[in-house]
């Protein structure tokens, strides 16, 4: 069976397009990854990268308070499929419970799950794989799927193989989905269990501009509570030319206008100050100074009434950024290819958000947003400009849009919590 999965391996491996962790490691199963405690039960936790990783690190800290609560020992493993996945994934859990994904070959994930020995298996919005399912049925092992998202283009995927994605539907013990419109996908594929819990992304993102690291970057980057800043975050090619087009034309008009531009791929940084530098050797944006988070310290802040464009060459820091912004443009939407990033962060701390319409990857959340007048969709430059001048000129406006985004954050609220209650109701069954 491993060996006939060979097609479907390279597949998603192929469709992906990300940086895949540990290949040694997750060919042969060979893994580390601490004892289970005795007296505990197992909960083996997978997220193929990033995103899911972060929903299901808040997942876990929920699981572990209820736990706790109900007086129920767990011990809660987490694995992802990609490099920055691990990373992320370590940061903020025990690196002994962090591991990388076998590939699904039958010998990796034998191995791999007679070393974890979990006692049940949650996977993080749409991680199917016939062999992982299919022996952990063999284990007896419940699978649960969680924030399960069946986008109209998974779905027409699936459909393509409906009898293999049936029969892998099929093994899963519950799917807890993010929309009924998901569910409705799950289950015309052959899920024989399916809730409507909604988008755990929701849950574990902060709006609290006064928290101190929001503070520590306004002192460093030299912005005061009224300045009016411009953040284009998590971008691609040609997404942040585009914002420093829209930052130049309004900064003539509103000369204290600040822009941040925070690039999804750090790596990418040197390429765009190269075409950044030349864009401001030209006549109207001589006066424009840039700066690089990676140079600033105390000696090299800003002066406070200062327009400048300031390069975010570092990581882990776009989640505080998005705290400084007046107006928010979230990149990877405007080409078509990436399905977006998450918008719900600046939607967190008020911000007016807008994004390109390619946002395949958080279509519930948009429709959430887009329903209650919190965000705006831009095709291209020119309706970027135009959004950053609509905000500019009509301050009203502006806080309008970041007051329903805010109140979109809070009202959608509260997933986290039923789906580690709907996880931990299994436990008591396992562990009989």
């Amino acid at each position: 069976m491993g060996i006939a999965a060979l097609p479907w391996v390279f597949w998603r491996k192929v469709s992906n397009k990300r940086p895949v962790a540990a290949i040694r490691e997750r060919i042969t199963g060979r893994i580390f990854v601490a004892d289970c405690p005795q007296d505990h039960c197992r909960i083996w936790l997978h997220g193929v990268s990033v995103g899911e990783i972060q929903l299901l690190r808040t997942l876990i800290r929920e699981l572990e308070k209820q736990a706790r609560l109900k007086k129920q020992p767990i011990d809660c493993v987490l694995s992802s499929s990609t490099t920055t996945g691990l990373e992320v994934a370590t940061r903020g859990h025990q690196k002994d419970h962090v591991f990388p994904c076998p590939l699904d070959f039958s010998w990796a994930i034998k191995k791999t799950l007679d070393r974890v020995q979990p006692d049940l298996l949650v996977l993080g919005e749409l991680e199917l794989w016939p062999n992982l399912l299919r022996i952990a049925e063999d284990y007896r092992i419940p699978v649960l799927v969680v924030n399960g998202r069946m986008s109209h283009r998974s779905y027409q995927g699936y459909s393509k193989i409906r009898c293999l994605a049936g029969t892998m539907l099929q093994r899963i013990s519950l799917v807890l989905s993010r929309s009924h419109e998901d569910s409705e996908r799950f289950k015309t594929l052959g899920a024989p269990a399916v809730e409507t819990i909604g988008s755990l992304k929701f849950d574990g993102i902060h709006g609290d501009q006064h928290q101190d690291e929001i503070k520590k970057l306004k002192k460093i980057i030299g912005i005061d509570d009224d300045d009016f800043v411009f953040v284009a975050g998590s971008t691609q090619q040609p997404e942040e030319m585009l914002a420093v087009e829209t930052f130049l034309q309004q900064q003539k008009i509103h000369p204290h206008l600040k822009l941040i531009l925070v690039p999804r791929h750090v790596e990418r940084s040197r390429q765009l100050a190269d075409s950044l530098a030349k864009r401001l050797r030209q006549p109207d944006a001589r006066h424009i100074p840039m700066y690089y988070r990676s140079t600033l310290n105390g000696r090299a802040i800003p002066p406070p009434e200062e327009s400048f464009i300031l390069l975010v060459d570092v990581t882990g820091e776009l989640a505080a950024l998005w705290g400084l912004a007046t107006v928010a443009f979230v990149g990877g939407s405007l080409d078509g290819v990436r399905g977006g990033q998450n918008m719900l962060e600046p939607a967190a701390y008020g911000a007016a958000i807008c994004f390109g319409p390619y946002t395949r990857n958080f279509h519930h959340e948009v429709s959430t947003l887009l329903k209650a007048e919190a965000a705006v969709v831009i095709h291209n430059g020119e309706e970027l400009t135009e959004f950053v001048a609509q905000c500019l000129d009509d301050p009203a406006f502006s806080r309008a849009l970041g007051a329903n985004a805010k109140k979109v954050i809070e009202t959608n609220r509260g997933g986290t919590m039923l789906t580690a209650k709907r996880i931990l109701e299994f436990l008591p069954v396992i562990s009989s």
